[in-house]
């Protein structure tokens, strides 16, 4: 094959979830529905938070900042996918590709990074309670909140120079739903090495940072669960918490397996299941897990639809969740 280097690629062919011309219509359908939901879920809470004055605390703060990265986060990658199947194209141009790569970045790195700082204000509004107002005022939450953003994008603009250096010489098609990262290293014929030493680094502080940290506030959190002397109160926080968790473990778990793998452990069938996980499902999952089983937040939705005009707040643990 004759060399293509980067200066004569002007695109790159998405094959998407599946080849298969049948099965077309119903990922079209599927996915649809999951970005609808995924978008209008996290808009809800956006409203609901900013037109609820009882709202304006930190923990609702970073959950509204959640909801913004979430639906931009699936935002990056659904909408191009349903374009390219309602036109029966894969094209994606090469600079629409990696600007499609950066913000993929960005927006999943934020969701990483605010995780991680939601865990921590319930952590020292359960275990420190008497420091919270201090320990999260809100030029804190406003420094946590702009590290998260400036770190984000350093790192989605680190790795989109380096990629951007990289020559491609084994074919423009890329076996994903979206530009990501690994699969375009995979076409490279440049020497990566540079790339999947960045790629291993990066990913491993914004992964497993967040998480160690997501683990630790948890572990302190239940701790003082078990001393809730009610027997319900106790069933009711740890469904809460249990549900809180598996989503951030199904977020970290599939990322973790597709960026700090080795390359060699990488098929295509298998991280395109991890994706669809972390990049739709989790997003479409996090208004449910983090307003529905909270009592505020579905009375800010009543107001909200003007179904309510006052109810009664419980200030219970239960509720800090």
């Amino acid at each position: 094959m004759d060399r293509i280097n980067q200066s004569s690629v002007t695109e790159f062919l998405l094959l998407g979830l599946s080849e298969s011309p049948a099965q077309q219509p119903f990922l079209f359908g599927i996915f649809l529905g999951m970005y609808l939901v995924t978008v209008l879920g996290n808009l809800l809470i956006i409203l609901a938070i900013s037109f609820d004055p009882h709202l304006h605390t930190p923990m609702y703060f970073f959950l509204a900042n959640l909801s913004f990265a979430d639906a931009c986060f699936s935002s990056t990658t659904i909408p191009k996918m349903l374009v390219n199947i309602q036109t029966q194209s894969q094209t994606i141009s090469y600079g629409g590709c990696l600007t499609q790569m950066q913000f993929f970045m960005i927006f999943g790195a934020l969701d990483d990074f605010l995780l991680g700082v939601m865990a921590y204000d319930r952590y020292v509004a359960i275990c420190k309670p008497l420091h919270y107002s201090t320990h999260m005022s809100l030029l804190v939450c406003v420094l946590f909140l702009m590290a998260c953003w400036v770190l984000t994008i350093l790192a989605a603009l680190l790795h989109t120079l380096l990629v951007a250096r990289l020559s491609f010489c084994a074919g423009n098609t890329i076996h994903h739903f979206y530009c990501d990262i690994v699969p375009l290293l995979q076409l490279s014929c440049s020497d990566t090495s540079t790339n999947q030493v960045a790629l291993f680094t990066v990913a491993s502080m914004i992964l497993t940072g967040p998480l160690f940290l997501i683990i630790l506030s948890y572990a302190h959190i239940i701790s003082s669960i078990l001393r809730v002397p009610s027997a319900s109160g106790r069933q009711k926080a740890f469904s809460t918490c249990g549900s809180h968790l598996t989503v951030v473990f199904l977020f970290y778990g599939t990322a973790i397996g597709v960026y700090l793998c080795p390359p060699s452990s990488h098929s295509g069938g298998k991280d395109k299941v991890a994706a669809v996980f972390y990049t739709v499902v989790t997003p479409m999952l996090n208004p449910f897990i983090y307003s529905l089983r909270n009592n505020d937040m579905k009375t800010a939705l009543r107001r909200l639809f003007g179904l309510q005009n006052c109810l009664p707040r419980d200030s219970n643990l239960v509720s800090v969740f």
